[in-house]
């Protein structure tokens, strides 16, 4: 490193100049992971989600109304089965809430049309 107001040369982690005593400022690059994304942002967009994850809670959400409660149960259980095999992707609460919504929404279904349809 050479100092910017003498133009000595001097060792890399010198703090002073060895000749002149002005202060060597090494410059530091700051770089950011591109799969580091904070909680906020994964909050309002699915940055670094499982699109598993994604079908998943909306079916959840859509399995709510009974019909399409078991199709949130197998994109549920695709979507854990993604994020077992990619630990890097984020998604786990809308996979876990697909699945159970799902498993509670096809128990019901099952209910409807076998036990009442036997009746």
């Amino acid at each position: 490193m050479f100092c910017p107001k003498c133009g000595a040369p001097n060792d890399n982690k010198s703090v002073r100049c060895v000749k002149c005593g002005n202060a060597l400022q090494a410059v530091r690059i700051v770089t950011r992971d591109r799969d580091d994304h904070s909680a906020g942002m994964r909050m309002l967009m699915p940055v670094g989600r499982s699109g598993w994850a994604i079908a998943a809670g909306y079916a959840g959400l859509f399995g709510l109304v009974i019909f399409p409660a078991p199709l949130a149960l197998v994109l549920g259980l695709v979507a854990m089965f993604d994020l077992k095999r990619n630990p890097k992707k984020h998604g786990w609460g809308r996979a876990i809430f697909g699945t159970v919504v799902g498993l509670l929404g096809t128990g019901f279904l099952l209910w409807v049309f076998v036990i009442e349809g036997l009746s």
